[in-house]
């Protein structure tokens, strides 16, 4: 049978309120817990009435909505209005504990940053390079060269890998400060985005960064299972094609 279930989702400064499966908290998760007793979970979310009960008031910072299984939940992400919660739980330690409840699991999953790099590849007429490609978010559709930042990568090296495994090309963005490495003269034109599209609340985090290449169509050699093809536009051709809003912003900068 389907359900409409609430939670609240109060973190403070890497500190979550979860209560036991009767609504009493704090509750306190133990990493790489996969067996215990009974045949509930054993900690969770608060309903908004629960931790109302424990005299707590917040900040609402956003809603968010998902399925699991065949009931919908609604997650009130909020700040609680009290000093740092000592005693509640780390919010690392809530996944790694089995017998939390999966939607608690499932909301702090979702409030972690996903981050992504992208780069700007200007040629010597000004134009941009775009690829087509046929899987991920944008399947069919004009994107910048770009894609998830690797574990213990800088955004900056994260932009210029993904243009070697997508396209073949090898490009060196700017990097004045040495940010990433060695310094390297020029401007990077470096953008950072953040922003949460969907009602489930995932939060992107956009890096995009600048440089110029000079690379004819032949040496392009688009990845044979990502990119259905790689093209050179005009600004204003770059602007039309494109469907990602960071990408958008990102080509507006260069116009």
């Amino acid at each position: 049978m389907e359900r409409q279930c609430e939670h609240v989702h109060l973190e403070h400064d890497g500190k979550l309120l979860l209560v036991d499966m009767d609504g009493s908290g704090p509750g306190i998760p133990k990493k790489g817990r996969t067996e215990w007793d009974g045949g509930e979970f054993l900690l969770r979310l608060p309903t908004p009435d629960e931790a109302r009960s424990m005299g707590l008031t917040w900040k609402e910072r956003r809603v968010n909505h998902f399925r699991l299984g065949t009931d919908d939940h609604q997650v009130t992400v909020a700040t609680p209005d009290i000093m740092w919660p000592e005693h509640w739980a780390w919010k690392d330690a809530v996944i790694s504990d089995s017998a939390v409840d999966p939607v608690a699991r499932e909301s702090v999953y979702r409030t972690m940053h996903r981050v992504v790099s992208k780069v700007v590849i200007t040629n010597p007429d000004g134009c941009i390079l775009m690829a087509k490609v046929t899987r991920g978010f944008f399947t069919g559709c004009w994107t910048l060269p770009g894609g998830f930042v690797d574990y213990g990568e800088h955004p900056r090296k994260g932009a210029e890998r993904e243009a070697l495994e997508e396209l073949g090309i090898s490009i060196t963005i700017p990097d004045p400060k040495g940010e990433s490495g060695e310094a390297v003269s020029g401007d990077d034109g470096a953008l950072i985005q953040e922003a949460i599209f969907l009602q489930d609340g995932i939060n992107w985090i956009s890096f995009t960064y600048r440089c110029e290449a000079d690379i004819p169509p032949e040496d392009i050699v688009p990845k044979d299972d990502e990119i259905e093809e790689a093209r050179w536009f005009t600004p204003e051709e770059a602007l039309d094609n494109a469907v990602s809003l960071f990408d958008i912003e990102a080509i507006l900068r260069i116009k």
